[in-house]
């Protein structure tokens, strides 16, 4: 028998592969720092079977396998992450007081950083891109475990049905069963296909600085002008969500607590393929964190906007607490 690898060895073959890791696991999880957790597991769980890799698929095979079975197990002691809209409840009134749920397991947004495809391939890069956006993670919460990850293995990753059913030890009939099961689920709630994937075009650049504009002047007005018709807004913990242009305006009107121009920062990100910000509240003359941002365009208009009032994500997308030489008059 050889002798095991060292530690340098195994990672040098197998740490290239940890930001696409970490993107399957959070398509399988809709956390990012679940998705971390399970990719530090698999990669436990491959160095102390590594002795015993044949080679008989490749190293990303046999690691993306350990992986979906790691969370596979995650999975059956947790439920689903969804967003205000996928807890099936109607649209809120604008008005209504803002009910907070902290039980709810929410669906978290990823850094581009962290997920997004490394290296300058174009196609890789867009492919991923798509691959992680917030509406296809959020429409993945809808389906089982199981289906979950034979939707993502097939038509993500394309592997054949026979790696799959290797993979999750089962028969391909029956993984080709599942697939479509899972298809016929998915498009029930599918995203839209023609959001466009950043780069975003000239006009879209032109209307996110108005948009920035409007919420750090606190230009309400002019903001809601920025939305499509039937837009969504969404803020969990919170558990409404809020559809059409005048009841976002509405919300923003009577439940933010910014008060006029100047109160309001935000910070250019990246989150799930899609543009994002993090948004700092002025307080005591300081700017601190506050919220999470990701907007999705539909043509040249903002469609879906989502607020993540989880703090623990500010130092995930290596944001600061407080914005350096922020004090405001």
């Amino acid at each position: 028998m050889t002798d095991k690898p060292t530690n340098e060895e195994f990672l040098r073959q197998a740490d290239p592969m940890r930001r696409e890791l970490l993107a399957h696991c959070y398509r399988m999880m809709g956390s990012v720092h679940d998705a971390e957790d399970l990719v530090q597991e698999t990669y436990l769980r491959a160095w102390r079977a590594y002795d015993g890799f044949e080679g008989h698929s490749s190293l990303r095979t046999w690691l993306y396998r350990i992986a979906t079975n790691a969370c596979l197990t995650a999975l059956d002691s947790r439920g689903r992450r969804p967003l205000p809209t996928g807890l099936g409840a109607p649209s809120t009134e604008a008005t209504a007081p803002l009910v907070q749920d902290n039980e709810v397991l929410w669906l978290e947004p990823v850094p581009d950083a962290l997920a997004g495809a490394a290296g300058d391939d174009p196609a890789s890069i867009v492919t991923s891109r798509e691959s992680i956006r917030l509406a296809l993670i959020a429409a993945l919460q809808h389906l089982p475990p199981r289906q979950r990850a034979v939707l993502v293995l097939r038509d993500v990753l394309r592997w054949k049905a026979a790696e799959v059913a290797e993979a999750l030890e089962t028969s391909t009939a029956a993984v080709n069963s599942i697939l479509q099961r899972a298809r016929a689920q998915l498009d029930q709630v599918q995203p839209n296909r023609d959001d466009p994937v950043e780069p975003l075009s000239s006009d879209q650049r032109a209307q996110l600085e108005r948009y920035v504009a409007a919420f750090e002047n606190y230009d309400f007005e002019s903001l809601v002008e920025q939305f499509t018709k039937d837009a969504i807004w969404e803020m969990p913990p919170f558990v409404g969500w809020y559809q059409g242009p005048e009841s976002i305006l509405e919300l923003m009107k009577t439940q933010c607590p910014a008060k006029g121009p100047g109160d309001l920062k935000l910070v250019p990100t990246a989150a799930n393929g899609q543009t994002a910000f993090a948004m700092y509240l002025r307080e005591d003359g300081v700017y601190r964190q506050f919220s999470l941002m990701v907007v999705t365009f539909s043509g040249e208009r903002i469609s879906h906007g989502v607020m993540f009032f989880e703090k623990k994500l500010f130092e995930t997308f290596g944001l600061p607490e407080v914005l350096e030489g922020s004090a405001a008059k």
